[in-house]
């Protein structure tokens, strides 16, 4: 096998276990919230993580100038976004359910994208496919997420999953911002300056939205030792890494795996069970995704968000 070939294989399959590890997590994170609540475990998640990226990067902490800065409080402030809406509404909804919806960023993007001012530079307006996949992962939404019987009756849709839509929402927002700032900025010195600033947002919010309390176990210690370094510390490198060499069509059909590991995760260690409406719902999810990436769009997602990470 010759090396580009050898490190084109090597790209996938570390992409590929970055997404199993992400998948994985939502599992991890729902059994820790019953030990943490969860902005405060958010909070010590990406302060962790902080604190691995700037060793890890630590060459690049003298060269920050103050216009990467700004951009590192944008990036950072969807990214706390994402997170916020994602572990409370991991707290009120199953593990699976979290992740498909998630997975609703990759139809997402392109979507916002036919708002002008959120469009990048020399991105396009969504095809049809886009708006094909994005009703096609709507019908999967409702399904997925209202009980036998309920029709379209919206009302009987539950708090944490419409919590788990704003999160994708934020990570859509994140995208989207990094796709206006990355190119202007070292992937170094915006991995640091995100997930600083959104340690800091998430600080910030906490006393505002929840009382924090925590009684340390071993499954709060694990979950968060797992997100903070590997989920997203170290994922974030390897992937950083991993997608200078895939194609970006590539990359956006590895990441739409992460629900399918969350859902078999879940399986294997909860017994969750979908139900013929909720897998019909997840597999129009999937569909939807397949069906906006399969015709490349200009915006690719570009992180842990289904995102930037989790």
């Amino acid at each position: 096998m010759s090396a580009p070939a050898a490190r084109t294989l090597r790209a996938h399959l570390l992409l590929l276990a970055v997404v199993c590890i992400w998948g994985s997590t939502f599992v991890l994170v729902k059994s820790a919230l019953t030990d943490i609540s969860p902005l405060l475990f958010n909070l010590i998640r990406m302060s962790l993580a902080f604190a691995c990226l700037a060793l890890l990067y630590r060459g690049h902490l003298g060269r920050i100038t103050p216009q990467a800065v700004g951009s590192g409080a944008v990036i950072g402030f969807c990214l706390a976004m994402g997170y916020q809406f994602q572990t409370a509404g991991l707290r009120l909804t199953t593990p699976s359910k979290s992740a498909f919806i998630t997975g609703m960023v990759v139809v997402l993007v392109p979507i916002l994208s036919a708002i002008p001012v959120l469009r990048p530079r020399h991105a396009r307006s969504p095809r049809w496919n886009a708006w094909c996949g994005a009703l096609t992962a709507f019908v999967g939404i409702v399904l997925l997420t209202t009980p036998a019987g309920a029709g379209l009756d919206f009302r009987s849709i539950h708090l944490g999953d419409l919590l788990t839509f704003g999160c994708a929402l934020g990570f859509s927002l994140h995208v989207l911002a990094l796709a206006h700032l990355a190119p202007r900025f070292p992937f170094e010195q915006l991995a640091i300056l995100q997930i600083g600033f959104c340690a800091v947002f998430m600080g910030a919010s906490m006393p505002l939205l929840e009382h924090p309390w925590v009684h340390w176990s071993p499954r709060v210690v694990v979950a968060l030792l797992v997100t903070a370094v590997l989920a997203t510390a170290v994922a974030f490198a390897v992937q950083s890494w991993a997608q200078r060499w895939l194609p970006a069509t590539h990359t956006a059909l590895i990441l739409a795996m992460e629900p399918v590991f969350a859902w078999l995760t879940s399986f294997l260690f909860l017994g969750e069970r979908l139900g013929r409406r909720g897998a019909t719902g997840a597999l129009l999810i999937l569909l939807g995704i397949a069906v906006t990436e399969f015709i490349p769009a200009a915006v690719q997602p570009t992180a842990h968000e289904g995102v930037s990470l989790t």
